[in-house]
């Protein structure tokens, strides 16, 4: 009888945003890819200074960069210490630059939402297309 094999990791996986996005063209069923996409404090203490992301292949941001020395994770875990722990957040997407000039309603979707500071993970999916666009929490 063969014993399982036991398998370990030689290197720690990155520890997952507390905000992440995902993009998909409606028009086409598939990923937006290369969305420039801006993600701002607004409340405490804000408007911060942006971090910044485009969308992947398969348009998803799981990774936010900013002024140096400042990360999401830092953000939550400063705030989780002040207040009653709650920001609201939002996310802006250049839609007008993925489309093209004149082949959409909108130059920029930005999206405004409650974030507890105390833990979670939040998801913001959009769905879009040329003349609308919808939104969700997601998982």
């Amino acid at each position: 009888m063969n014993e399982p094999t036991t398998l370990t990791a030689t290197a720690a996986a990155p520890a997952r945003e507390p905000i992440t996005c995902h993009v998909l063209d409606l028009t086409t069923g598939r990923p937006a890819t290369s969305i420039a996409v801006s993600l701002t404090l607004l409340r405490p203490f804000g408007p911060s200074a942006p971090l910044t992301a485009v969308t992947s292949s398969d348009g998803r941001v799981n990774q936010w960069s900013g002024e140096a020395g400042s990360s999401l994770s830092e953000i939550f875990t400063n705030l989780s210490e002040h207040d009653d722990g709650q920001m609201v957040w939002s996310l802006k997407f250049d839609t007008g630059a993925y489309f093209g000039k004149n082949q959409t309603f909108f130059p920029e979707v930005e999206v405004r939402f409650f974030v507890d500071a105390k833990g979670g993970h939040y998801h913001v999916p959009l769905l879009l297309g040329p003349w609308s666009y919808t939104t969700y929490r997601g998982s």
